[in-house]
């Protein structure tokens, strides 16, 4: 069973409650789910919620589970949901993504048709020279076998082939509870980046190439790329 799962924690810092936040005529963490519903490899979608007020804001079609308060990140929300299925894949998928392609949830969990990868993520071609200095999108160079070698805030040179990183990640269930059991690393507290606990732990990452035009919504100012 291929599970997906969105963490929609309601008081985000820099835009409190934007899941919420109505987006032509939706709220933004309902345009995630319709997108994701129409993926064709996901058996069952949920949407992880900390607040009855998110599941008062989305469609009663939509299924919601209600989870603690206290996670340090999406990734826990996650794991704690899985943790109520019998599931192999789960796929993790931002709340604040409005327009995620469900193409990419699938070709994501085709991944794990190689009985090597145990997690995967996203990265895209849409990376500017102007994206190289800017610490709020994520960099991330592969091996010749796609799998990521790092992930970086700001890339002084330009010595290797850079793609924008994609927050959206797939795992089987074991790996997901091994991840999340993890202690974080020094790299993972300086630059933020919860994926370096993975790297950091010998736990590889394949990476799915694509050229998604990525532009999640972090600040209220994003939501102009998006307004019709």
């Amino acid at each position: 069973m291929n599970l997906g799962i969105i963490p929609a924690r309601l008081d985000s810092k820099r835009f409190p409650k934007k899941i919420i936040h109505p987006l032509n005529g939706k709220p933004i963490i309902q345009h995630v789910y319709d997108n994701a519903k129409q993926s064709e490899y996901l058996d069952q979608l949920i949407i992880a919620i900390d607040s009855e007020e998110t599941k008062s804001h989305v469609d009663s079609s939509c299924e919601t589970i209600l989870t603690s308060v206290n996670h340090k990140s999406g990734t826990d929300r996650v794991a704690e949901v899985s943790q109520k299925f019998d599931c192999d894949i789960i796929v993790n998928i931002q709340g604040d993504e409005p327009k995620i392609d469900p193409d990419i949830i699938d070709n994501l969990i085709l991944l794990f048709n190689d009985p090597l990868v145990e997690m995967a993520s996203v990265a895209s071609t849409d990376l500017n020279n102007n994206d190289f200095s800017n610490p709020n999108i994520v960099k991330t160079y592969l091996d010749e076998n796609n799998y990521a070698v790092d992930f970086q805030r700001e890339i002084p040179g330009r010595d290797k082939q850079y793609f924008r990183h994609i927050g959206i990640y797939a795992y089987r269930k074991e790996v997901l509870m091994k991840f999340t059991s993890m202690e974080q690393t020094e790299n993972e507290k300086i630059l933020k980046l919860e994926q370096l606990r993975a790297l950091d732990n010998n736990l590889a990452i394949k990476i799915l190439i694509t050229n998604f035009q990525h532009r999640s919504i972090d600040i209220e100012e994003d939501l102009k790329y998006y307004e019709v």
